[in-house]
């Protein structure tokens, strides 16, 4: 059965896994951008320290990503401020800010170093309310931002940076003045100033449906869509720029008034273009990449046009890269973050395909050995992903000969055998992967039950889990119509006292299941049928 993503309220849900919704929030974590050239370090007390629980927060934020529907918002901190902010209190009281804003109503040569200690003292929450009381205080840092002073530019837009990460979204609104000169100004050639205006527009998109409606209205997307193109070779930009388009797709209209413009743009382009393995490949940007292409195909709407674009073969493409690479031992640090979106783009983009278009566009059967080596490599470390891979094979499989064939062809169904006893979804993908092998061949059926498969559908139809025994008993209808040596085999070790278990203690389609198998082939040697599936009613 093919399966797939679906957005809905806010959240994700993979149907067939059972599990249960996580509740949608909100994570504020401060960010530091690595690829960012311009920054110059300097040597501090517990800078390092610093640095190492920056790393940790940025890992965090991410991590969560894979499971649940994530809003988040970024704050970018200069390498030279890191120090300060370690060393001594930024937070500015409510009096120091109002003093700032007067002070900077008047010239002088001191106004470069207010606009940095407002900058500095912004991120106290209460001092940002504060600053947004001030009668025109956005429209004095929009003054700054147009001007043709270009210290006081990014110092400007580092104020609204600072605002844009605001918990009070109040503050996002007041911003608003600023939106259109941030758009303007992503055609910049200061990689420094361009990624402040990216992510300050990110952090300003989940809060209000009126901001993001006045950023659409003002032009966002193609503005997004015009900034990768010019700066595609730039990576610090390429992933400021998904990670706002991310912030974008993930808004609850955004199947209606956003992803029919990211459609019709060229911006699915240059989000597959950022998963190529080439020379300038990044796992920073592809994660980000990766999440955008995630909502757009788990919106609900037609992929035919992500389809067209080539999108199942250059997320496929990168996993047999990805799954060749953790075969050979090499686990990148992060590497798991971008596999979940990248499993996810390709198991909802073979659920929107034809099973003749999926082999057409995968006639390489390398995904299937590196979707194996992937659930080898994490199973214990992340069973999460484990989950994510099984439901991809399982899409893959499904009505496919070509890939259920390659799972025989290179002895890769043993590996899976001994998958059954985990738990948390992963044995329910697994037995729907072997059951749809069955069902493709029934010579497969013979071979399954030689190479151990009848062997353990005694276990896992002795767990608790209802689906996973109504599965089990479903693979095993299809072995036992294979042939009289496997029914021989079956009774032999005792099959027919765990079939009668399961008939007087067990309801509803367990006890309907069992009961056919004991009626129709086990009672009835003579009795001769086929079929694939045990009739429900």
């Amino acid at each position: 059965m093919l399966l797939s993503f679906v957005l809905v309220s806010g959240r994700q849900c993979q149907p067939a896994l059972s599990i249960e919704f996580l509740r949608y929030f909100k994570i504020k974590i401060m960010w530091r951008l690595n690829r960012v050239p311009h920054k110059v370090g300097r040597a501090g007390y517990n800078l390092e320290e610093f640095r190492v629980k920056r790393r940790e927060q940025e890992k965090a934020l991410r991590q969560a990503r894979r499971d649940r529907q994530l809003v988040s918002k970024r704050l970018l901190v200069n390498e030279d401020e890191e120090q300060q902010e370690v060393t001594m209190d930024t937070c500015s009281d409510e009096k120091d800010v109002a003093s700032l804003f007067h002070k900077l109503q008047h010239s002088g040569p001191e106004r470069e170093a207010h606009l940095k200690s407002l900058s500095k003292s912004l991120r106290d929450p209460s001092a940002q309310l504060v600053f947004i009381k001030q009668e025109n205080s956005i429209h004095m840092l929009v003054g700054f931002l147009t001007g043709p002073n270009t210290q006081f530019r990014l110092q400007s837009v580092r104020c609204l940076h600072e605002l844009s990460h605001s918990p009070h979204p109040s503050v996002a609104t007041t911003c608003l003045p600023a939106t259109p000169y941030l758009l303007t100004y992503l055609s910049g050639q200061s990689t420094r100033f361009t990624v402040l205006c990216l992510y300050t527009l990110g952090n300003l998109c989940p809060d209000s449906d009126v901001v993001r409606g006045k950023l659409l209205a003002q032009g966002v997307i193609p503005a997004l869509a015009s900034c990768i193109e010019n700066q595609k070779h730039n990576m610090a930009v390429v992933e400021a720029v998904c990670f706002t388009l991310s912030q974008l797709l993930q808004a609850k209209d955004a199947a209606v008034k956003i992803i029919p413009l990211v459609l019709a743009s060229s911006l699915p382009l240059h989000l597959l273009a950022v998963l190529t393995t080439d020379q300038n490949f990044s796992v920073g940007p592809a994660i980000e990449c990766a999440w955008c292409l995630h909502y757009l195909t788990s919106s609900g709407e037609d992929n035919q046009a992500l389809l067209a674009s080539g999108a199942l073969l250059q997320c496929s493409s990168l996993l047999v890269s990805l799954g060749g690479a953790v075969a050979q031992g090499n686990k990148e640090e992060g590497l798991e973050l971008l596999l979940c979106p990248l499993l996810r783009c390709v198991g909802n983009l073979l659920s929107s395909c034809a099973p003749d278009v999926a082999d057409a566009c995968l006639s390489d059967v390398g995904l299937v050995v590196a979707l194996c080596a992937l659930l080898q490599a994490y199973i214990k470390t992340r069973p999460a992903l484990a989950r994510e891979i099984s439901w991809v094979l399982n899409n893959l499989t499904a009505q496919s000969n070509l890939f259920c064939s390659a799972l025989m062809t290179f002895d890769l169904v043993p590996s899976l055998i001994q998958l059954l006893p985990f738990s948390q979804g992963i044995n329910t993908m697994i037995l729907r992967v072997l059951a749809n092998v069955a069902h493709n061949k029934k010579d497969f059926c013979i071979q399954l039950a030689e190479i151990g498969l009848l062997s353990s559908l005694f276990a896992t139809l002795k767990m608790a889990e209802r689906e996973v025994v109504t599965l089990s008993l479903d693979i095993l209808f299809m072995l036992l119509t294979s042939g009289s040596q496997v029914v021989e085999d079956f009774v032999r070790q005792g099959g027919i006292s765990l079939l009668e278990t399961l008939q007087y203690y067990s309801e509803g389609d367990v006890r309907r299941r069992a009961a056919y198998l004991l009626e129709s082939r086990l009672l009835s040697s003579s009795s001769q049928f086929t079929g694939s599936c045990i009739p429900s009613s």
